[in-house]
């Protein structure tokens, strides 16, 4: 526990001082507005959330994959899947909830056969969501022919451009999806069964516990997140895209471990995945406007991990 609490204390401070810094390396002095930050202001903050939101609710689903002691690469892919699979259906006239119901399922169903396969098959999670993140990619490319998908109906783009009670529907989605796996996680045997499983799977098999349901049941999970993302994603930008989500894995992985989710399993909180999806989202936003180049934003975002990664190391050893 003192781990667990040092790491959160560690998550806000390192988020409350990255905000400090991009408040003051973006602001201006003197004039009639006397002080003014392009980085402190609602409408880039506004942005910097509704971008972050699909960061998270991918990192909602990594999460708890990662707790089992396992990984899934493939949700970037799954991400563009689901959304080309749903903008097809709409050009095809099926319908908004139906063409909406069909791009998460294809989430869903990705995520299921990753814990088929895991479980069933006995392979490594790496080299599983590996395959599945090629061959999701790949059929957004053979659906789409490469071609970008427009002219999405208005009310499908209200999705993921509208708002309730003033708060974007994205964001809505991330928080209500968040909270509902984190009253799982805390407050039902699975949760317990997902914790147990990361912390010593042999031990969890022989105290009764259905390991190989309990992994599927995460994957799919995953899946769902993915899906649910790829549709709003979809819809925000207006168009399907087989490259929407190309490289998303890396931050949703960094989102996680950067939120106190332990790589070696049997650790970790929705709470500090919604803190590590900020950070990345305000990292990315705080280049951008400090006009840093996309090759050194790489190049920063991945020392952000590694450096992640030492710190998760170093206090699951202490």
């Amino acid at each position: 526990m003192p781990v667990l609490k040092t790491m959160r204390f560690g998550i806000w401070l390192a988020l409350l001082l990255e905000v400090l810094l991009l408040t003051i390396l973006t602001s201006s002095f003197g004039g009639s507005s006397g002080f003014e930050s392009t980085f402190l202001n609602w409408s880039n903050l506004s942005q910097v959330i509704r971008a972050l939101s699909f960061i998270a609710i991918m990192g909602v689903g990594q999460a708890v994959v990662i707790i089992t002691g396992g990984i899934d690469l493939s949700v970037g892919s799954v991400l563009g899947l689901s959304g080309v699979v749903t903008a097809v259906l709409l050009n095809a006239n099926v319908g908004t909830p139906a063409a909406v119901l069909a791009g998460v399922v294809v989430g869903l169903f990705g995520g299921i056969l990753n814990g088929l396969v895991i479980t069933r098959a006995k392979l490594p999670p790496f080299i599983v969501t590996l395959g599945m993140m090629s061959i999701a990619r790949g059929l957004a490319f053979a659906i789409t022919g490469g071609e970008t998908i427009r002219s999405l109906p208005p009310g499908f783009l209200l999705i993921g451009q509208g708002e309730i009670l003033g708060l974007p529907i994205p964001i809505l989605a991330m928080a209500l999806l968040a909270a509902t796996v984190g009253f799982l996680l805390r407050s039902t045997p699975w949760g317990r069964y997902t914790y147990a499983i990361g912390g010593n799977e042999e031990a969890a098999l022989l105290s009764g516990v259905s390991v190989h349901r309990v992994k599927i049941a995460v994957y799919a999970l995953c899946g769902l997140a993915a899906g649910i993302a790829g549709v709003l994603f979809t819809s925000r930008f207006g168009v399907g895209q087989s490259t929407a989500g190309l490289g998303y894995e890396l931050d949703v992985v960094a989102a996680a471990v950067i939120g106190g989710v332990s790589l070696t399993g049997g650790r970790g909180t929705i709470l500090g995945v919604i803190i590590g999806s900020l950070l990345m989202g305000i990292l990315r936003n705080g280049l951008v406007l400090l006009d840093v180049s996309a090759y050194w934003q790489q190049v920063a975002i991945g020392l952000v991990i590694v450096l992640a990664v030492i710190l998760d190391r170093r206090t699951t050893s202490s």
